[in-house]
């Protein structure tokens, strides 16, 4: 036994050039030359975003809240609106951007998902990569025109059938072209409209379509107290909040956040990013 013990130590000395001496049935382990630093061990592999099951015949699934059940959890996230035809009033100094909501979400240490538009991060690059790199964020896909996916949504104008997934893709490759490292798979549909049709174009894209249960009312309002109210009344656990990151259209939107942040706090909510709700429905968190 002893003389089996010293052949093993020998093949691991005499290994470096083979893989690691383990357990019975591995490889031998290589070993740095003498003075020569260790290899810095591999990284593991990055974990995919959780995502939903597709839901009935095989459709894109539709993710509203999470568990009431699994604690007093709160997802903030904001619409980063810009639609395809908006570049001339950005060129005449209309802000679709919000750097001072970002700025007061990050000095409250809040995270939060932005569902933004290819269009917006074509507009505002180094702000759509700041958010994407910031770890306390996450970038979801929010179409790249901001045109809606089905007929009649608050007077948006609408993507034909055929061209639903390829509206969604160019989003991805805006954010990429952007510097966005890791968008996640969650698409927000313009407005929030979709039907069976809209649901069935985006099956093969594989994303799950983020919908929410609290209406902040942010869009367009000037009284940031109503929206916080509207949020304060509506939260529950698990709720998904939706707001909008774009100081032409939501102007009071920061001003509210200072109020609904602490408020919720109090009453013992953690904000969480929409990954953490949907990896919580599917157990996974």
């Amino acid at each position: 036994m002893i003389t089996l013990v010293r052949r093993a130590a020998a093949l691991c000395v005499l290994g470096a050039a083979l893989a690691a001496c383990g357990t019975s049935g591995s490889a031998p382990a290589s070993r740095p030359a003498s003075g020569a630093p260790s290899a810095a061990p591999a990284k593991p592999a990055p974990s995919r975003p959780p995502t939903l099951a597709p839901g009935p015949a095989g459709l894109t699934p539709v993710f509203e809240h999470g568990p009431r059940t699994a604690g007093k959890t709160i997802a903030l996230t904001f619409d980063a609106d810009m639609t395809a035809d908006q570049g001339p009033r950005a060129a005449s100094g209309e802000r679709f951007d919000n750097p001072g909501l970002i700025s007061t979400l990050r000095r409250l240490e809040v995270p939060a998902t932005v569902f933004m538009t290819g269009r917006w991060a074509e507009e505002y690059p180094d702000e759509a990569r700041s958010i994407g790199r910031d770890p306390r964020f996450e970038i979801a896909n929010h179409s790249y025109s901001h045109y809606a996916y089905t007929d009649d949504c608050y007077g948006l104008p609408t993507v034909s059938r055929d061209r639903m997934r390829s509206d969604l893709e160019r989003a991805y490759t805006a954010f990429r072209k952007a510097g966005v490292p890791d968008a996640m798979p969650y698409f927000r549909f313009p407005g929030g409209c979709y039907d069976r049709a809209a649901l069935k174009e985006l099956t093969a894209a594989g994303v799950t379509a983020v919908q929410w249960d609290v209406v902040s009312g942010d869009a367009f309002a000037t009284d940031a107290d109503a929206v916080a109210r509207e949020v304060l009344d509506g939260a529950k656990p698990g709720s998904v909040v939706v707001m909008h990151c774009t100081r032409s259209a939501a102007p009071v939107t920061e001003e509210a956040i200072r109020t609904i942040v602490p408020a919720l706090r109090e009453r013992g909510y953690r904000f969480v990013k929409v990954s953490e709700l949907i990896g919580a429905a599917n157990g996974r968190a």
